[in-house]
């Protein structure tokens, strides 16, 4: 990971003027989309329904192209690159497990990413264990996919696409049927992924969630950009978020109503409030 770990920082997707619609008798479902992901950071888009997140998600790994604009992958140009070069480096986890799982058994799952690879039979157990690991999912690899509960499902696409150890891994809404201490548990453990170099693009609409877990927020609609910032910035922003449709954190109200500073994660709360108790600001 050394080589990963050098280059922390630098732009590994940049969306450039992106413009997008899926036949000439629509409108333009994303309008002029600019932005950069970097290596190593957790950036999460934010959305009402038909804002154009899935669209330019779809953009980042080369299964949509551009109609006016361009996106680069690691320097590879999406319209003149095969959308399988692009995939062995952006995963991506779709919103419904079903559109993703075919195999007959888990471990066919697991090995359907991997075998394309050309990886030998040990390295791939090897990283079939982590990554069922990494996402808490103890199942044996013998059986069918499709008895699984419909949030194991989600975790095994999540696992399937980890296995094959992408630069970028995009998680289009995945925590439908996860509860909220195992969904953030998984994004916790996935954020670590960031300190060997990998980048995280999080789709979703769960802003506490995002709160702990996103370095950054990206917010869409009617497929614009129309901010992008800090989780602070943007998750702390009371106004910008209910002029848009959001309801804000309650740690963010109570500490905006008390005067205790912009707080969008409880823990960051409550270390200051101890501090201020204890005298030390």
């Amino acid at each position: 990971m050394a080589g990963l770990e050098r280059r922390l920082g630098e732009t590994v997707i940049e969306v450039s003027n992106v413009w997008y619609r899926y036949n000439n008798e629509q409108d333009w479902v994303l309008r002029g989309v600019s932005l950069r992901i970097s290596r190593g950071e957790v950036v999460a888009i934010i959305g009402e329904s038909g804002a154009g997140k899935t669209t330019l998600a779809k953009h980042m790994n080369g299964l949509l192209k551009p109609h006016r604009g361009y996106v680069r992958v690691l320097g590879m140009d999406t319209r003149k690159t095969p959308t399988s070069k692009i995939a062995a480096h952006v995963g991506y986890v779709f919103q419904s497990p079903d559109a993703q799982i075919f195999s007959g058994t888990i471990y066919e799952e697991m090995t359907a990413g991997l075998k394309r690879l050309g990886l030998k039979r040990e390295e791939m157990e090897e990283r079939i264990k982590r990554a069922l690991k990494l996402v808490d999912l103890d199942k044996p690899l013998n059986i069918s996919p499709h008895i699984l509960s419909f949030g194991e499902r989600h975790r095994l696409a999540i696992a399937s696409i980890l296995a094959m150890e992408p630069d970028v891994l995009i998680l289009d809404e995945p925590f439908a049927g996860i509860d909220y201490k195992r969904s953030l548990q998984l994004l916790r453990a996935l954020k670590n992924l960031t300190e060997e170099g990998r980048s995280i693009v999080l789709i979703g609409h769960d802003l506490q969630l995002i709160g702990e877990i996103a370095d950054r927020v990206i917010v869409m609609k009617n497929g614009e950009v129309i901010r992008e910032g800090s989780v602070e910035d943007i998750l702390g922003d009371i106004e910008f978020l209910t002029s848009n449709g959001y309801i804000p954190l309650q740690i963010t109200i109570i500490g905006s109503e008390i005067g205790v500073g912009r707080y969008v994660r409880v823990s960051d709360a409550v270390r200051d409030i101890e501090k201020r108790v204890r005298g030390e600001e």
